[in-house]
């Protein structure tokens, strides 16, 4: 009987280890999936459009050259707005499955939870009330997040902020500063109104060179930050008591992920505008892709860019109406939000 004891352990230790190959390769393969159908979407972003260019002819106007026509189609209005599509959908990924892993909750979200509403709210103010533009515009949506999310955090603080109580403060904050929005729109003049209302949409309508530095430094510098406490951020998932059993620092690691996750959501939103359900969408398909057991923060990021670009391929191209690229993302995101309020309300009336 004793001499199998080390057979039997020996067998579950091969067990545990071809489980973690195979999810291991899962994630690999996955990745470079993702990774190429990223640089697919990146390329017919570059390509597609009234004049169709050839991969030679976009390749040489990335490497500096003259292209008669290209140079300026592609460089000056197709690059701006793929880079912008890039980086937003890189940006709301990190930030969404940020929170939902944290709070342990798929409808912990920015765009849910009212954080993006803040810098919604703020960008109209002062469009179409102070009459600002550009850089001060995205300077007062960027504070306003920030603000937002401090109220938000401040409010459920008292209770279980990693749950229930910070996302239902979060949804009643974003209703009531959807209110001022509406108050907002119906107060503006008509030449503003048209302005407002693309931005609120979530568009890269206009993207800018000048627009792309900043954003992407934010993404370069707060991802690695969240990649770094990927740890500690799947120990939290576990419940505080779990994680501070495994050394993490609980209210220290979740103050610097919402920091980071918060203005990653920020920082987009007063770029791009709020580009609806992004965020909320990213995290759970990447955690489908890849499977169960591995961080879904850079799957979550590649997810969310191709949902960005996809999506506005989709708005320029599959209808005769062009969309902006937040109104496909709110058509794909909506039945999947209302599928998760009502699985969530069932499983609260059965228990």
């Amino acid at each position: 009987m004793t001499a199998t004891l080390p057979f039997v352990a020996d067998a579950h230790i091969d067990l545990i280890r071809s489980g973690r190959r195979r999810r291991s390769r899962r994630r690999v393969i996955a990745l470079w999936v993702m990774a190429l159908l990223l640089v697919v979407l990146f390329g017919a972003m570059l390509m597609l459009g009234n004049t169709v260019y050839p991969v030679s002819d976009v390749l040489a106007v990335l490497a500096g050259q003259q292209v008669p026509g290209a140079s300026f189609t592609v460089g000056t209005l197709r690059l701006p707005r793929a880079l912008t599509g890039l980086l937003a959908g890189i940006a709301f990924g990190v930030a969404g499955a940020t929170f939902q892993t944290m709070l342990r909750n798929p409808l912990a979200s920015p765009d849910v939870i009212g954080i993006t509403s803040g810098a919604s709210a703020a960008a109209v103010l002062s469009l179409v009330v102070l009459h600002w533009s550009g850089a001060a515009t995205m300077g007062l949506a960027l504070i306003a997040g920030v603000g937002t999310s401090a109220v938000i955090y401040l409010a459920a603080r008292g209770g279980d902020a990693t749950g229930g109580r910070l996302i239902l403060i979060g949804i009643g904050v974003g209703a009531m500063l959807d209110a001022v929005v509406s108050f907002l729109l119906l107060r503006a003049a008509v030449w503003d109104l048209a302005v407002a209302t693309r931005w609120m949409t979530g568009s890269l309508n206009g993207s800018r060179m000048e627009d792309v530095p900043s954003l992407a430094i934010a993404v370069a510098v707060l991802v690695p930050v969240v990649l770094l406490m990927g740890r500690d951020l799947g120990a939290l998932e576990l419940g505080d008591a779990s994680a501070t059993a495994l050394g993490v620092r609980v209210d220290r690691t979740r103050i610097v992920l919402i920091i980071a996750a918060v203005a990653l959501a920020c920082f987009t939103t007063a770029t791009t505008g709020p580009i609806a359900f992004v965020a909320f969408l990213a995290g759970p398909i990447a955690a489908r892709i890849v499977g169960p057991g591995t961080s879904v923060i850079l799957p979550a990021a590649l997810t969310g860019a191709c949902l960005v670009l996809a999506a506005d391929l989709l708005g320029q191209f599959a209808f005769d109406t062009k969309f902006p690229v937040g109104v496909i993302t709110g058509i794909l995101g909506a039945p999947y939000l209302i599928y998760l309020l009502i699985r969530t309300s069932r499983r609260g009336g059965s228990s």
